[in-house]
């Protein structure tokens, strides 16, 4: 019988922090616990087990959970995130998927959403890291899990693009957001439609938080990511990815 997940809890306010260690036991996960921000990252660095995923508050005493996000993935460490943030502006939210979060979860929330979300994000590594059925055995899809152009290599199920003998890791959030532009290749995709589809964040008005996650798409697939030719900015709506040499 394998051993149970282990997850690791990030969070200062001691009262939640014991509710939440506590419904994790009963739900069969392992725990580890932190509360400072410094301390944490430094465990996450150097932990003898890998976590199979991290509960991460935002606001933290010396060190907030961005930053946190934001070193482990410049450390190459693809930990699933789910970040926990009080702080529920569209802008904060993006800043937490920039930073590298999986998912986020505003405060206060109800156990059982976290629980849910917890379980979606541990199938969702599952599902990445299981070989692909042969294809007589699925329906088609409109985005392949290996998608090749240009000498470049977009694997789903390993979250890598590979070019040549370049290997770069996509978190979560940037696979998500890559497989939905490729999935409507040629169309034009606005900002609110990726906000609402992709990261399900409902909000009225547009913001251009989410050009950052553009950025380092282009950064990666882009031979020249200041003059793109397939990830297209549409001036004043949003998008649109194409194969072809779509700069003319």
């Amino acid at each position: 019988m394998s051993e149970a997940p282990l997850i690791a809890l990030v969070e200062d306010e001691e009262h939640l922090a014991e509710a939440l260690l506590f419904n994790l036991k009963l739900e069969g996960y392992r725990t580890h616990h932190e509360a400072d921000g410094e301390a944490a990252l430094n465990w996450l660095m150097h932990a003898p087990e890998r976590p199979a995923a991290v509960l991460l508050d935002v606001m933290l005493p010396g060190m907030d959970g961005f930053e946190i996000a934001r070193q482990l993935r410049a450390a190459d460490n693809y930990v699933p995130i789910l970040m926990l943030t009080a702080r529920d502006r569209p802008e904060d939210v993006l800043e937490g998927f920039s930073a590298g979060a999986d998912d986020y979860l505003n405060k206060p929330f109800d156990l059982s959403i976290l629980l849910a979300r917890l379980n979606s994000l541990l199938r969702r590594m599952q599902w990445q890291e299981r070989s692909a059925p042969p294809a007589a055995e699925v329906e088609p899809e409109p985005i392949r899990n290996i998608y090749e152009f240009e000498g470049k290599v977009i694997d789903f199920d390993t979250l890598e693009i590979r070019a040549g003998d370049k290997v770069t890791r996509l978190t979560l959030m940037e696979a998500d957001l890559l497989r939905y532009l490729l999935g409507r290749e040629g169309r034009v995709v606005s900002r609110k439609e990726i906000l609402e589809e992709v990261w399900r964040v409902r909000e009225d008005t547009d913001t251009r938080a989410i050009d950052n996650f553009i950025v380092r798409l282009r950064r990666y697939l882009e031979d020249d990511p200041v003059k793109p030719k397939h990830l297209l900015t549409v001036r004043g709506v949003g998008y649109r990815f194409v194969v072809g040499d779509g700069a003319a």
